[in-house]
């Protein structure tokens, strides 16, 4: 574990040394932003939607006293939202798309030699395939998650309204009540942590990958149980310090 660890430092270190060009980085980061964030809006919207929805209707469910006021469903839908679903909930799906692409991506590029073309042709290979993923997904996460929180928000009005469980009046009182900014930036924080995580951690199993085929889809499954655990972690530990 150690070993691996030390070994993942070193790999993140050597991401800054003989980088390229200003140019030549901020289009491939263009490229990654693309591929990781807008292939990845639909994937968040259905699954940030629902969750608002699910999370209202069993909010819902569990509100049987009559002394509670029913603009609490929105309060509660809003604070769950912004605390932790939309951040970590997002996080984890796109460690399971992001991460395992990544992760083959980079395997199935060490496999076939690709890499180490790169190093012949003296280009720091790691800095070249890995940094722009890093900084790509440090600036479309936060987008992503900001998304999931608006989807998620709405998702809980149209449940609750559609089923009756609530009025629209009761449930914009509810999201509008009590609101505490840092919240959002705490959301924010996050998911640049879990970001940052994801990519690298996703990096690392897909550039180390050795063997054939078979050792590219075990990195890309390592690649995003290692980012889940990795998130999970940062979680508790970021609510510990930051709230």
């Amino acid at each position: 574990m150690l070993q691996q660890f030390g070994k993942y430092i070193l790999f993140m270190s050597s991401l800054f040394f003989r980088g390229e060009s200003p140019r030549i980085l901020f289009n491939r980061t263009i490229d990654e932003a693309i591929l990781i964030g807008i292939n990845s809006i639909v994937i968040v919207a259905i699954v940030s939607t629902f969750i608002g929805a699910v999370t209202c209707v069993q909010v819902s469910y569990n509100l049987t006293s009559a002394l509670i006021p029913r603009s609490t469903i929105g309060f509660m839908v809003r604070e769950m939202t912004i605390l932790e679903l939309a951040p970590t909930i997002t996080s984890i799906v796109l460690a399971g798309k992001v991460g395992s692409s990544i992760a083959g991506g980079l395997g199935t590029m060490q496999i076939t030699e690709q890499v180490d073309a790169l190093e012949v042709m003296g280009i720091n290979s790691a800095s070249y395939l890995v940094l722009p993923k890093v900084i790509a997904s440090l600036f479309v996460f936060p987008m992503l998650v900001i998304i999931a929180m608006f989807l998620s928000i709405a998702g809980g009005y149209v449940a609750g309204t559609l089923s009756g469980e609530i009025t629209a009046v009761q449930y914009i009182t509810g999201i509008r009540g009590d609101f505490v900014p840092y919240n959002i930036l705490f959301a924010l924080i996050k998911s640049v942590v879990f970001a940052f995580l994801i990519s690298s951690i996703s990096s690392f199993r897909g550039y180390y990958t050795s063997g054939g085929a078979l050792e590219v889809g075990a990195a890309s499954t390592s690649a995003v149980t290692t980012s889940v655990i990795a998130v999970l972690i940062a979680d508790f530990i970021l609510a510990q310090v930051l709230l």
